[in-house]
């Protein structure tokens, strides 16, 4: 069963899908999971894939645009704004409290991706959240660090010159998250596996939304290259913790980074490694994404 639901949040509101047990309808309050997804994704996408499956395991499934982006309310476009997303958590929190289905004392969040960063990053101060599950989790601010060529101090040199430039022109600049086709990519020497599996996932039919427009506003990369997920997870977040991992490690950084997480939680109950999986297989390969669920579920059903 599938609800539009609308979540209040400030000034603006979030588009989201609630994904309800078929049985839902007057039966006992159900455990329930806020979906944080990744980077550039929208409700229809990888959140669907996994919110339903808990759906139909007996556990309500929240799964909602980004303030900024996809459905939802907020300007400027475009914006992934890593402070904004965890607070969309809590605030999707604040409507699962209030809706009738849910037992508000069984609330966990599951993040795929950069979304799997945002996770922890919230969970670690709202502790309305009971357990986190993660999915190829990724801090996006070290993967942004990581990737700036010349160094993270001079990619926020040059930001800053861009911002300058945008106040000073009065318009606002957008990048790419992906290549826009496969041709692109090509034309860009980009030949790796991940990559080319990103583009195939979501800019074809395959896993394509007209509601991601695939651009990130340029000033998002500022507050990106300033973040980190895991922050104080060590000291803050001691709530149970499942990390699930793709085993064929590539260019993502996710096996690294859901390992340090691992390691460092002070509270880690599960880890499954799926063997031969690659990171953006787990976003829709079904024995991929079922055998991850079922695993989610168990979790979920001791430590909620």
């Amino acid at each position: 069963m599938l609800r539009h639901v609308t979540v209040p949040r400030g000034p603006v509101n979030l588009a989201a899908d609630l994904h309800l047990p078929d049985e839902a309808d007057g039966g006992a309050p159900l455990p329930a999971v806020v979906l944080s997804t990744p980077g550039s994704s929208v409700k229809e996408q990888i959140g669907a894939n996994y919110a339903s499956r808990l759906a139909a395991r007996g556990i309500a499934a929240l799964v909602l645009d980004p303030a900024h982006q996809g459905q939802s309310e907020g300007e400027p476009r475009d914006l992934e704004d890593p402070y904004r997303r965890g607070e969309d958590i809590s605030y999707a929190i604040d409507l699962l409290m209030t809706t009738p289905a849910v037992d508000p004392r069984r609330i966990g969040v599951l993040g795929i991706c950069a979304g799997g960063g945002y996770a922890v990053h919230t969970a670690r101060a709202d502790h309305r959240i009971k357990a986190v599950g993660t999915v190829v989790p990724v801090n996006i601010g070290a993967a942004f660090r990581a990737f700036s060529p010349d160094g993270p101090a001079a990619a926020l040199d040059h930001l800053a010159d861009a911002r300058t430039e945008e106040v000073r022109s009065e318009e606002t600049y957008r990048v790419n998250w992906l290549p826009d086709t496969l041709e692109d990519a090509t034309a860009a020497g980009l030949t790796d596996i991940d990559t080319l599996q990103a583009v195939t996932y979501y800019r074809t039919e395959r896993g394509g939304s007209a509601h991601s427009t695939n651009r990130r506003l340029l000033r998002s990369d500022s507050l990106l290259l300033g973040y980190d997920a895991f922050h104080l997870a060590d000291q803050l977040m001691t709530q149970p913790l499942q990390v699930v991992l793709a085993g064929r490690i590539g260019n993502t950084g996710s096996y690294d980074m859901g390992m340090r997480l691992w390691k460092a939680a002070p509270n880690p109950v599960d880890l499954m490694v799926i063997d031969g999986a690659g990171h953006y297989e787990m976003y829709d390969e079904p024995a991929y994404v079922e055998a991850a669920v079922e695993r989610l579920a168990g979790f979920y059903a001791n430590n909620l």
